[in-house]
């Protein structure tokens, strides 16, 4: 079957650790036990591959305000106005500013603000703009304490013992989720081809669709039965795919939100 796009929402790199245990709330304060109670904002932080363009958001503040160790930006930029949030700094109405690793999020609701924005962008503030006297709450690599949560989410398997039998995906790329575990520090960098079943999925984190695989290979206890991967495609529960991605060893988000592997920017077909 062609795998078929889906339309997401995309999450600051401040934002991605919220996607990660297991399911993107938009609370400001989500019930994953890494986001604090009236924290603003909790996410991850994804970095672009070594060597690549960051993207940014640039535009004239219309309107500014401060919350939970955030300010919020309402920016006149060439495609029209937007909303951003960045970490805590001393910015004016009519100054220029530049939003870094803006990513994008529909529907978020900010209970300090009481309002929930339609649509707004995360990032880090670039050079130029001061953090307040007191210092800014969030180190660089942070993640809002909205995104973390998701992080959370994302980055947990589901529970239970689901006796699953898959059959490893063929060719020289072709690997069991056992066989990745073991090999990952080989593979980083390579494309690889993995089948399983479908245990978990997290749409939307980042601009990704985040879900769990298993193919009955390996074993709870040796944490190498249950892999995560990131795609573009629709995928649902309980379908056996055939997911074809690069590995990537010891991705850092931020926050502690750390993988020890994951196939990424995945091409998903039955």
């Amino acid at each position: 079957m062609k795998a078929i796009p889906l339309r997401t929402a995309t999450v600051a790199p401040i934002l991605l650790a919220a996607l990660l245990a297991g399911g993107c709330s938009r609370e400001e304060a989500p019930p994953a036990p890494a986001a604090a109670a009236g924290a603003d904002l909790v996410g991850a932080h994804g970095g672009g591959a070594a060597g690549t363009e960051v993207p940014s958001l640039r535009g004239t503040v219309l309107e500014t305000m401060d919350a939970a160790g955030y300010t919020y930006l309402k920016l006149k930029t060439a495609e029209g106005e937007t909303w951003a949030a960045v970490n805590e700094a001393k910015v004016a109405v009519g100054d220029e500013v530049t939003v870094l690793q803006p990513m994008t999020m529909d529907g978020f609701e900010s209970k300090t603000l009481n309002r929930t924005f339609e649509r707004i962008v995360f990032g880090t503030l670039g050079p130029g703009a001061a953090a307040p006297a007191s210092g800014m709450p969030g180190a660089a690599g942070s993640v809002p304490p909205e995104m973390a949560a998701a992080h959370a989410a994302a980055a947990a398997g589901p529970q239970g013992d689901e006796k699953i039998s898959v059959a490893r995906a063929e060719g020289a790329e072709g690997r069991t989720i056992a066989e990745l575990f073991a090999q990952r520090a080989a593979l980083a960098g390579k494309p690889v081809a993995v089948r399983g079943k479908v245990v978990k999925v997290n749409l939307g984190i980042m601009g990704k669709n985040w879900f769990h695989l298993r193919d009955g290979s390996g074993t709870a206890e040796g944490k190498n039965h249950d892999l995560t991967v990131t795609t573009q495609d629709a995928v649902s529960m309980g379908d056996v795919v055939l997911a074809k991605g690069i590995v990537a060893v010891d991705r850092d988000f931020g926050s502690g939100y750390t993988y020890s592997l994951l196939v990424e920017e995945a091409k998903v077909t039955k």
